[in-house]
């Protein structure tokens, strides 16, 4: 006990220094500037125990998701501040000297909360149908309750694309789904399947703007029968059909366009191939194919998601850079015709997801437990950093199905610039 040192002036050294967060700890100790606007609380000794024995995202998200660790402020940018921590570039004496200023027992394992998951093998084999269900229930199957307070009446859990400064998340979730369909040329009475459909918010305005027949496809039950219902509620269903099941499991062929807005990072960066040319098999000569998902920005970095996002998020996710999605899809049955990088419009789209979190934060506690809660506005704001950092981007690629040469595209440069929706 003797050697233990004052706790917030010791990590204050460590993950804020020189920065103007404020740290008070369960010993009464306190660092930093006394106005700060950010305040990073210790309540319990565990969080010390987390952070050290896991000394990385997790380690931090275990404290604050058990309730020992607080942020206060703005989230976004307190974890801004603490991305400046330097525990990656201590020497091992530095560590250790820190270590034993935090005193005996720091290193003591401490249980994580019941939010985190763990997959192991008795989830079954990575990526295969039933342990794909089981990591999409885990996320989706939340409650519909929830995710519509949390995404606003859209239900669209996706990128949006901001048309102008200012834009609502709702006007900008819909300029997303119209652009999917412009950059599909949707047209009335074409085939339409959507993979990793969601709610069905593509699902519904393909069909209620375009009138083309559409087919979405879920792992997550919740969403099958949330999207269902709205097809009915809004006199869709000679048009639309929500399925529960797994995009593998879809036998018909012969669409004229295939959207995967979202589905990519849920599938495994071996499986890649396999998934565009499974689309390609769903497609007639010369459909289209819109791939939407977030991508790591460079292909050097390793593609599975790691500590808190496997734990807490997104069991079994992986990201692919661009470059790799985009060799998958032209080696298997497909011309790249479009590519772009909506990186930016995913920080604001997260930024608005946090603001709606926050909105109904008490009743959001209610629904889902204050862990749970605490999950999404930890990941909301550390996804809009990952966003704004470059450290993840966001692409869409547009490709069609060619055959001996013949693409049926227009010969036109591609303008999706001008809105083509129509009024329902």
């Amino acid at each position: 006990m003797a050697n233990r040192s004052p706790i917030a002036p010791v990590l204050a050294e460590v993950v804020a220094p020189g920065r103007p967060l404020a740290i008070e700890a369960f010993d009464g100790s306190s660092a930093g500037p006394a106005d700060a606007v950010t305040r990073l609380i210790v309540r319990d000794r565990r969080a010390l125990n987390f952070v050290a024995t896991a000394p990385s995202d997790l380690g931090l998200a275990r404290a604050y998701v058990s309730g020992y660790l607080d942020l206060e402020g703005d989230m976004f940018t307190t974890l801004r501040m603490l991305a400046g921590e330097r525990i990656g570039s201590m020497s091992l004496a530095e560590r250790l000297g820190v270590l034993r200023r935090l005193g005996p027992g720091i290193l003591r394992p401490v249980p994580p909360p019941p939010e985190e998951v763990h997959p192991g093998l008795w989830w079954g084999l990575r990526h295969s149908l039933s342990r794909d269900s089981r990591a999409i229930s885990h996320h989706y199957d939340v409650s519909n309750r929830f995710y519509e307070w949390l995404l606003g009446p859209s239900m669209a859990y996706t990128c949006a694309v901001y048309p102008h400064p200012g834009a609502s998340l709702e006007e900008a979730q819909e300029e997303k789904v119209d652009l999917v369909c412009r950059k599909l040329d949707l047209q009335p009475g074409q085939r339409v399947l959507d993979v990793g459909c969601g709610w069905g918010t593509m699902v519904l305005h393909a069909a209620k703007h375009y009138r083309a027949r559409v087919i979405g496809v879920t792992l997550s039950r919740q969403q099958a029968e949330y999207g269902q219902k709205m097809i009915a509620d809004m006199g869709l269903s000679d048009l639309a059909e929500i399925r529960h099941g797994d995009y593998r499991s879809v036998s018909e062929t012969g669409f004229d366009a295939v959207s995967s807005i979202g589905l990519t990072e849920h599938i495994g960066a071996k499986n890649v191939p396999a998934y565009v040319s499974f689309l390609a098999s769903r497609l007639r000569p010369q459909g289209r194919l819109l791939n939407h998902c977030i991508t790591r920005p460079v292909t050097s970095a390793p593609a599975r998601a790691g500590g808190f996002i496997n734990r807490y998020v997104f069991p079994d996710g992986e990201l692919e850079a661009v470059g790799e999605i985009i060799s998958a899809i032209q080696d298997n049955g497909f011309e790249v015709r479009h590519e772009e990088n909506l990186r930016e419009h995913y920080a604001l789209t997260c930024a608005a997801w946090g603001a709606n979190l926050e909105e109904h934060w008490d009743e959001a506690v209610d629904e889902v437990g204050e862990g749970r809660a605490r999950v999404w506005r930890l990941y909301l704001a550390g996804s809009r950093l990952g966003f704004v950092e470059r450290r993840i981007e966001l692409h869409q690629v547009l490709a069609v199905k060619t055959t001996d040469g013949i693409s049926g595209m227009p010969v036109e440069r591609l303008d999706f610039s001008v809105r083509k929706v129509s009024p329902s």
